[in-house]
């Protein structure tokens, strides 16, 4: 249960109480959204009394439905939107002595909003004298910022797990971050677990009938070229024998593209474009577009993240694109219309899974085939 209450006029308070309810209790309005699984689906897990899950306002559906699959209560904690903008917060049960997890994507809308409240659950269950606290991050929001690209600029992304660690938490569970070099800006005695995504899409593609000869998984960049081996892998495993090709985009600035080259051959082939995360699709629909004009047949998109932001919803509608599937890491704006385009998957199951092998002290990468790593 997650509360929202304010403090001040009663207009503030009422808006701040109908905002929370609307979180908590509408659908993600999706052509194909995630549903929660049935009660058959849950993972077995031992010592359950001593789990504990705790979700922030940034998705309450996602870390409902990872509750269900661990057949465990989500905890219950209030969270206070106050009239000046604050935060208020008060965990509702006894945590002392056990494994808390807090899911909480660090997304927009309302990144900041959203990270400062994952921060401060983490200082309150330290506080509450919780045995260890995990983060589950399924967006993790400043991950672009990485590196210093000019003088006199911040590394955000370190930045934000400096925070994490100085509010006390134990152990970071993230998924498809940006560059993996992140798992680097968390000390050594706080893990961090980057969860492959792309795994809740392959089985998707794997049954639209594509045709090993004419299936092509496209990079759209030089530095996804990894993700996409790695996706074209996966279907290979899964029947689908795909090429590999790759786009060379030159930026004039962010999110605006001068010139696209292909490395590779699409002529006649359905192609999918597979990325980590989808913005503005100011990118992915040009590349969609300099696909068609390359003689591809079908072009699909997949990306773990769909963010979504300003004009996407609109420039998917009117792209070439025939579908683009996307994780529920961030939940689709209820506001817009999504068309028939967007396909969202869950990847509730592979956050519980991941949970309940970190709670049982088990292999977390033993989750992705192909990787023969133990830990």
């Amino acid at each position: 249960m997650i509360a929202a209450a304010g403090v001040g006029s009663v207009a503030a308070t009422a808006a701040l109480a109908s905002t929370a309810i609307a979180l908590a209790d509408a659908p993600v309005a999706a052509p194909a959204a995630a549903t929660p699984a049935a009660k058959g689906d849950s993972i077995a897990l031992t010592n359950k009394q001593a789990l504990k899950i705790f979700s922030g306002r940034a998705n309450i559906e996602l870390a409902q439905e990872i509750a269900d699959l661990l057949e465990v209560p989500l905890g219950k904690v209030s969270i206070q939107g106050y009239a000046d903008g604050e935060i208020g917060i008060q965990v509702m049960e006894n945590v002392r002595g056990k494994q808390v997890y807090i899911i909480q994507p660090t997304c927009p809308p309302g990144v900041n909003d959203h990270l400062v409240e994952l921060l401060l659950m983490i200082s309150t269950m330290r506080r509450a004298s919780a045995n260890k606290i995990t983060a589950v991050i399924p967006y993790y929001g400043y991950a672009r910022q990485d590196r210093k690209m000019a003088s006199r600029v911040p590394i955000s992304a370190a930045d934000v797990a400096r925070l994490c660690e100085s509010m006390g938490v134990d152990r970071v569970v993230a998924v498809d971050l940006h560059c993996g070099q992140i798992q680097g800006f968390f000390g050594p005695r706080t893990p961090c677990d980057n969860l492959e995504g792309q795994v809740v899409g392959l089985d998707y593609f794997a049954g639209l009938g594509l045709n090993s000869e004419t299936t092509k998984v496209i990079s759209p960049d030089a530095g996804g070229v990894y993700r996409a081996k790695r996706f074209r892998d996966g279907l290979q495993e899964r029947g689908v024998d795909a090429g590999l090709a790759m786009i060379i985009k030159q930026r004039i600035r962010a999110n605006a593209i001068g010139r696209m080259d292909l490395v590779g051959s699409v002529e006649g082939s359905d192609v999918i474009i597979v990325d980590d995360m989808i913005d503005t699709a100011g990118t992915l629909t040009q590349a969609a577009s300099e696909l068609k004009e390359r003689g591809a047949n079908r072009v699909y998109a997949f990306a773990t993240h769909g963010v979504f932001s300003g004009p996407a919803y609109q420039r998917i509608a009117q792209s070439e694109l025939e579908k683009v599937v996307v994780c529920n890491t961030i939940p689709l704006d209820k506001r817009q219309h999504h068309g028939n385009k967007i396909v969202q998957l869950s990847i509730a199951r592979l956050l519980a899974e991941a949970i309940g092998r970190i709670h049982s002290q088990a292999s977390v990468s033993a989750l992705f085939a192909g990787d023969k790593r133990d830990d």
